[in-house]
């Protein structure tokens, strides 16, 4: 198979361009256009568009390593960092991230029910990504498992680190948290560091720790008039979570937020919970009828909101 995913391409028999979302077979490929509509082609009927480059992918050798003052060498930082296509969102991109000072000869084997293959291997200059592998978010349950191997290269007067090689299988809670600026590519994704620093316990401040008074209460912060509790606005994760998870997350976040309403005294404030089948309207109607310090609530203004917000007014 010639093609990855997020290549693009374009139809050999129609007037049609778009990104390569998906490997079927050896022959069969899924190109998704500007509808986002995921057509199976065969390979042999699509090329090619040469000239689109990601962000990210530049492969330029490395040629000369420019020497570091030994204080300001950097010996931790290998990431894999994980982003969304810009144009076809249901495929990611694996970037590793070489943020520290060494060269690193590199590679990423994976494997999947017992079948090893060889996906990437090169030599990463100081401060440098690369791409290395493409997948469907979706199909995050089907990822094979992946193995790093890099060893840390400089011609300067550097005590050696040992080889490092990690084992990674990807779950959801990988990607359970909120996305971060990637150092180098910058650009918003997940972050995995490999090289992670030994963990060591200080045992000064555990015994500090058991003897520390309790902390102050945590300030409130003022919420905002208009609270959207679509599961999306909430989690960057939201693909990976079901019916029942994403409803205990939505009524967490309503409670807090209307916490931090009563807290400030506001005349009143609006959620947004969207129609869909009612089931989240529902529920926070429930808690509503019976919170003290609800005077009444209401459909929000229709004009604006149809029939997927609720408007509290506070005591």
């Amino acid at each position: 198979m010639k093609y990855k995913l997020g290549d693009f391409v374009r139809f050999v028999d129609e007037k049609m361009e778009g990104f390569v979302t998906r490997i079927i077979d050896d022959e069969m490929i899924g190109v998704t256009g500007e509808d986002e509509f995921e057509i199976p082609v065969l390979a042999s009927k699509v090329t090619t568009v040469h000239g689109y480059q990601a962000t990210g992918t530049d492969k330029s050798n490395i040629i000369k390593e420019q020497p570091v003052p030994a204080g300001e060498f950097k010996t931790k930082g290998v990431y894999v960092g994980v982003v969304s296509d810009p144009k076809a969102n249901s495929v990611v991109h694996f970037y590793l991230i070489n943020d520290t000072s060494y060269q690193l000869p590199v590679t990423l084997t994976t494997e999947k029910q017992q079948v090893f293959k060889g996906e990437y291997a090169g030599v990463m200059a100081p401060k440098s990504t690369a791409q290395i592998y493409s997948a469907q978010l979706a199909d995050l349950q089907l990822w094979p498992k992946f193995t790093f191997n890099a060893l840390f290269y400089t011609a300067q007067n550097i005590l050696p680190v040992a080889p490092l090689t990690v084992n990674e299988k990807f779950k959801a809670k990988d990607f359970a948290g909120s996305k971060k600026q990637l150092p180098l590519l910058n650009q918003p994704g997940w972050l995995i560091q490999l090289d992670e620093p030994e963990f060591t316990i200080d045992a000064q401040k555990l015994k500090e720790s058991f003897f520390k008074p309790a902390e102050e209460k945590t300030r409130v912060e003022k919420p905002v008039q208009e609270i959207d509790l679509h599961i999306e606005k909430l989690r960057d994760d939201h693909q990976f979570l079901n019916g029942a998870e994403s409803l205990k997350i939505q009524v967490d976040h309503f409670n807090k937020a209307l916490d931090a309403a009563i807290v400030h005294q506001l005349p009143d404030v609006t959620f947004i919970h969207g129609a869909g089948n009612g089931t989240l309207k529902h529920e926070l109607h429930k808690l509503l009828s019976k919170n003290n310090k609800i005077q009444t609530f209401m459909d929000a203004r229709k004009e604006k909101f149809g029939y997927g917000a609720t408007k509290v007014i506070l005591k």
